[in-house]
């Protein structure tokens, strides 16, 4: 197996993650482990098989499950969740039933000291119903720690387990032999124990609560997949599970039903609702030939079509994969959290005994019972928690509003980089146009006729009739269209459509030749026709009529892209073509340039029509006629100039400066390698969906940081608080109890603060 997901249920802290990713990363040198602690899920890489990465896993004190079907997995982390959020909260009840109590009766005058045989016979029993409450509410950090000794490591919960377990121990040995401790010392802490354990369970209980809702986009997604279809089969019509159907399987989709896999209509007509995957509101028609994805919803019509993808392969499916994916990578910055996070327990147990030690040699009296304190409470609040969910959890957010906007993101490092964008560079067609160019205009050179190749009967569909005049444009436009029916180009849909729009009956070429950036040729009905720029014009020796160059800049003018056409060696015609702009472009641009961005265009059409579309949406950097290795090249000069550079296109020739610039965003309409190269996919087709996602990253980086502050703040103060730091100038150690609340605030707040990505708003 190269690649396995893992379930981790019993992960709780940073220190877990160091762990994992160290003895995966010490098993192989081709094996790496990518830890999701706020999802507790664990992403294999390799050459390794599922059984030994579970054994892994368990050798570090893990039990781990295969995830093989995300959207069971993610049902059965969502009841797991809930179960264990009614387990903590009734762990923080029982907890804090008993803990308040105690603690009120010290609060208000009770005695907690244990000086004669009645107190011990009281606060004995008090002492032993203390334990029972411990092993209920703290039992699965007492079998964490122990998973962590017998794996030679320590965790969060070696902490917790040592600093409520010695204030119990201190208690009972001062209520058993109060004779071994001065008589200043002899105060017991079972409430310590028990209120630590009940507030961090609660603690626990809300953040779970809390971390339920940044899946919610995953789940969302894993909600649209259909569970049955309608099979058309010989005996009528059948309802299946979608696991039963097959590719080339016949089904129908009814008036308000979900698209079970994708496929392609045979037959039929309607709208469907395509905005769960894409963002855009408005449904898309659709008819025979069109494709239908899975989890789409049908509106009022009703269609037939074909499954081309099983349920693994369908774009949903991908998505899924995708948003999961991202959600489990890191960022630079997060992987500095985790190295610092693997050397945190160890030091924290050493500060703690260090900082105990000096208290019980050199503090005031009664020193051993400052020395209890002071050992508890740097054990309790420096438990890493915050600082392990403080970057997963922002990242966990973020890429799920960004499939809520439409905008796949790869890894959260794409994230980072893309905050910090200074220059967009933009393609021109499919990006800034609308990537579905209309054939406007066919302008016939000098006097060519096509001779014995005149347009006749056989050529045309049925129902349609031409007059002279039109018979030699008709008869080019048949012969260039069936020419570009093997044209990878966006150009030359706009020619196949407007030929089949005028019912022409396209042909096989004999030959074909790709000029890349340049056009094509190829022989029809036994001539030779060559299609597409000055360049290929020039290339092939082909001489221009005299005002060739006119009628191409005045085409450019008003934003329409020139074809020239010719044929055995002779130029006969030019074809203007327009690409319409996309309706938001205008808005899009304006907001980048009103965020201190620079746009540019970057472009293989001419100058002319380049810039004519560049002045009508605002951009005034323009860079036209380049190939794609001039793309690639045009991208790297601007990061050597100290850009930032943010590429997005949509075909294949904007791939090698998709994967060259520091992130590539490629429309989704666009082609499998554009996707494929980029960072962040667009499912839409809305320009301001690139501003979202640029906004974006720089509010999931503004989160992180401020979770990594909070987090870094809170163990950097709280630990010398904690050992004593300010008793000489305020006469006052921190409480342990006052510390288990803290530490279950701070992972809390880390929480909370991160799903403020869901709500904030982007422009």
């Amino acid at each position: 197996m190269a690649n396995c997901n893992l379930y981790v249920p019993k992960m709780g802290c940073a220190s877990c993650v160091a762990k994992i990713e160290k003895a995966f990363g010490q098993s192989a040198k081709s094996v790496s482990a990518t830890v999701n602690l706020a999802d507790k899920l664990v992403l294999v890489s390799g050459n390794i098989a599922s059984d030994t990465a579970l054994e892994i896993i368990k050798s570090v004190g893990f039990d781990a499950e295969l995830v093989i079907d995300a959207k069971v997995a993610a049902e059965q982390k969502a009841a797991d969740e809930a179960k264990e959020y009614r387990l903590r909260m009734i762990q923080a009840a029982v907890g804090l039933g008993l803990g308040v109590p105690l603690m009120l009766w010290g609060l208000l005058g009770g005695e907690m000291m244990v000086n004669n045989q009645a107190q011990q016979w009281a606060w004995g029993a008090v002492g032993v119903l203390t334990l029972l409450v411990m092993l209920l509410t703290g039992r699965h950090f007492y079998q964490g720690m122990w998973r962590a000794i017998k794996a030679k490591s320590a965790n969060m919960d070696t902490l917790i387990a040592l600093g409520t377990s010695a204030a119990w121990i201190y208690s009972m040995m001062v209520v058993v032999a109060p004779n071994w401790f001065p008589a200043d010392t002899r105060h017991v802490y079972f409430e310590a124990s028990v209120m630590i354990l009940g507030l961090i369970n609660l603690g626990h209980g809300l953040e779970l609560r809390a971390r339920g809702k940044t899946s919610e986009a995953v789940q969302a997604l894993l909600g649209l997949q259909a569970s049955t279809a309608i099979r058309i089969t010989d005996n009528g019509d059948e309802q299946v599970s979608i696991e039963q159907l097959q590719l080339g399987d016949r089904l129908r989709l009814r008036p308000g039903d979900k698209v079970a896999l994708d496929g392609e209509v045979e037959s039929g007509q309607s709208l469907i609702n395509e905005s769960m995957l894409t963002g855009e509101p408005i449904p898309v028609a659709k008819t025979q030939g069109d494709k239908v994805n899975a989890g789409t919803v049908n509106a009022n019509g009703s269609l037939i079509y074909k499954v081309t993808a099983k349920a693994t392969d369908t774009k949903l499916a991908k998505i899924i994969e995708l948003v999961q994916q991202a959600q489990i990578s890191k960022m630079p910055i997060g992987r500095l959290t985790d190295k610092i996070s693997a050397y945190f327990v160890p030091v924290v147990v050493m500060i703690a005994i260090i900082s105990s030690l000096v208290w019980y040699s050199f503090g005031p009296q009664p020193a051993l019972s400052h020395a209890l304190v002071v050992l508890t409470s740097v054990l309790i609040i420096a438990c890493p928690c915050a600082l392990g969910l403080a970057t997963p959890m922002s990242i966990m957010v973020s890429v799920g509003r960004a499939a809520q906007l439409g905008v796949l993101v790869r890894n959260g490092e794409a994230l980072q980089t893309a905050s910090k964008v200074t220059t967009v560079v933009l393609d021109k067609t499919g990006t800034v146009t609308q990537g579905a160019p209309e054939l406007t205009d066919i302008m016939m050179l000098g006097d060519w006729m096509l001779g014995d190749q005149m347009l006749d009967d056989s050529l045309l569909n049925e129902s349609v009739s031409v007059n002279k005049n039109q018979s030699d444009q008709h008869a080019l436009l048949r012969n260039v269209a069936s020419l570009e029916q093997h044209s990878e180009h966006p150009l030359a849909s706009a020619i196949i459509s407007k030929a089949k729009a005028d019912g022409l009956v396209l042909v096989e070429p004999e030959h074909f030749t790709n000029y890349q950036g340049k056009g094509i040729s190829g022989q029809v009905n036994d001539q030779q026709y060559s299609v597409g720029n000055v360049s290929l014009m020039q290339q092939l020796q082909i001489t221009a009529a005299e005002n060739c160059e006119l009628l191409s800049k005045e085409f450019a003018g008003q934003a329409k892209t020139p074809i020239f056409v010719a044929v055995d060696k002779q130029l006969v015609a030019i074809m203007a073509i327009a690409d319409p702009i996309k309706t938001d472009a205008l808005e899009a641009i304006s907001a980048m340039k009103a965020k201190g961005l620079k746009v540019v265009m970057l472009t293989g059409d001419n100058q002319i029509t380049a810039n004519a579309v560049a002045q009508k949406v605002g951009i005034e950097t323009v860079i036209a006629n380049v190939l794609p290795e001039q793309k690639q090249a045009k991208v790297l000069e601007l990061q050597q100039a100290g850009e930032v550079v943010a590429m997005v296109g949509d075909g294949i020739n904007d791939a090698p400066a998709l994967v060259s610039a520091d992130v590539g965003f490629a429309m989704g309409s666009g082609t499998d390698i554009a996707i494929e190269s980029a960072d962040f996919t667009l499912l839409s087709s809305r320009l301001m969906v690139i501003n979202d996602s640029l906004a974006l990253a720089k509010a999931s980086m503004s989160n992180i940081k401020q979770n990594l502050f909070g987090a870094f703040i809170y163990n950097s103060l709280g630990i010398p608080v904690a050992a004593g730091l300010l008793f000489p100038f305020t006469g006052m150690l921190l409480s342990p109890v006052v510390a288990g609340a803290a530490m279950a605030l701070s992972s809390l707040t880390v929480v909370s603060n991160a799903n403020r990505l869901r709500r904030i708003k982007l422009n």
